[in-house]
């Protein structure tokens, strides 16, 4: 889910892939669904209009934001490469879910889609999952655009809407996001993320509470802070329970039992009430995911009007890095055989520990310029040095802002920390690196350099 984003989600059929069936899943589809895009066929730019993506062309508008640094991401599907840490972390969730929760015929409560395409629809991306035209989530600066139409999915949410309206109602959906955002070791402008959804019917959530015969989900209330204004506090207590109980489950089935959790009451615009989870990992507490009661407005708009549920997102690359110790997400790109030997194990529950790269030295530049009068954002400056730079740039911080007294210009500094992840740099060429950042910077931003 976007959880961490702003907390927002939804879906179309263009999201689906050609093996999910947008109406009547039949119940021997319970099972995962995977279809890998081959990366060399992801994307190309046949001209400056339009941007080719999986096999379809997008026409560019003034939304249009992707750079090809991004578009080479698309297809690598790092969530279903066989023993990358990645892949291991979906499969144990999924094994998890798969031994946990078994239906009365023998077969997995859950479905899981991890080949789901990440080309969405903007209606998918947020109108579905209730996001108003006026949320910042939906900003440029925060996401990745073909058009004003069409972008690359900024979470899994996006596929909330879909797989609830072909009739499910258990399932979890995984797929890399794309959002632009900070540069730094647990940042990255390419994640993988992992979406949970259960409903329940009236019989299912009641079933085994004595005297539930006569306890109903919905009646026509208010909204509070512990429920929405349809919803019965029974039903949302008992929904709220099964979440946090599967949740702890999952997280100490993961990690280990004796596991300390912890919840915090929070906000999300397609749940309520919502909560993020926090685990206390070798004494550090850490948040892992955000999760919630679902709005009764997506459902019953979804097809599912006389069932209430729950919904989580989770981050693959945030569990990895805890889980194994990696103290870098462009690891998680590495082709380096160092890093990936590591993880081929003979099964997904063998524990790892982790052994670190050789540690190079960073070189350190830093960047000032004076900021354009019109709108400027430090994302858009992110995302320039990330194109040029690459995985070389480790960290962008702002260091230094500076507000002339007489002219009111404002002036920005900004440190940037070059690294590479497996092997020592140069100076040369990491000043032929800034000293393109500087000149795109002028270029394409606007700024007046004071280099």
């Amino acid at each position: 889910m976007l959880w961490k984003f702003m907390r927002v989600a939804k879906y179309s059929k263009t999201a689906l892939s050609p093996k999910v069936k947008v109406r009547g899943i039949p119940t021997h589809s319970r099972y995962s669904s995977s279809k890998s895009i081959p990366s060399d066929f992801a994307a190309n730019t046949p001209c400056s209009n339009t941007v080719e993506l999986l096999g379809k062309a997008y026409p560019q508008d003034d939304y249009s934001n992707v750079t090809e640094k991004i578009l080479s991401k698309v297809g690598k599907n790092l969530h279903n490469t066989k023993h990358h840490p990645l892949w291991l972390v979906k499969e144990q969730v999924k094994d998890h879910f798969y031994k946990q929760y078994i239906g009365r015929r023998g077969t997995p409560v859950f479905s899981v889609y991890d080949g789901l395409s990440p080309v969405v629809t903007v209606q998918q991306n947020f109108d579905s999952l209730l996001i108003p035209q006026n949320h910042a989530s939906r900003r440029k600066e925060d996401n990745y655009y073909l058009n004003r139409d069409h972008m690359l999915r900024a979470h899994t949410s996006a596929h909330q809407w879909d797989l609830i309206h072909s009739g499910l109602d258990a399932f979890l959906a995984v797929g890399d996001v794309y959002r632009r955002d900070t540069i730094d070791n647990t940042h990255y402008p390419v994640f993988h993320q992992m979406e949970g959804v259960r409903l329940f019917s009236c019989h299912e959530l009641f079933s085994s509470i004595k005297d539930g015969e006569g306890l109903q989900l919905f009646e026509q209330g208010h909204r509070t802070a512990h429920k929405q204004e349809c919803h019965t506090m029974e039903a949302v207590r008992l929904v709220e329970f099964n979440l946090k109980q599967v949740l702890t489950k999952l997280m100490m089935h993961i990690f280990g039992d004796g596991l300390q959790v912890r919840w915090v009451d929070c906000y999300f615009p397609f749940t309520h009430p919502s909560f993020e989870m926090e685990i206390n990992f070798q004494g550090e507490w850490m948040e892992v995911l955000g999760c919630g009661v679902m709005e009764q407005q997506l459902v019953n708009s979804a097809g599912a009007q006389d069932k209430i549920g729950w919904a989580f997102g989770l981050g693959l690359e945030r569990l990895a890095m805890i889980l194994y110790d990696i103290p870098d997400i462009r690891l998680f790109w590495s082709e380096d055989e160092r890093f990936l030997k590591q993880f081929i194990v003979p099964h997904i529950w063998q524990k790892i520990e982790f052994q670190p790269l050789s540690r190079y030295p960073p070189l350190i530049n830093d960047i000032s310029f004076w900021l354009p009068s019109e709108t400027y954002s430090k994302n858009d400056f992110y995302d320039l040095a990330r194109t040029i730079g690459g995985d070389l740039i480790e960290k962008v911080v702002l260091v230094d802002e500076f507000t002339h007294p007489k002219t009111k210009k404002v002036s920005h500094c900004y440190r940037i920390i070059y690294r590479h992840p497996e092997r020592t740099l140069t100076q040369d060429e990491v000043h032929r690196i800034h000293q393109a950042i500087e000149e795109s910077a002028v270029r394409e931003l606007g700024v007046e350099g004071r280099f």
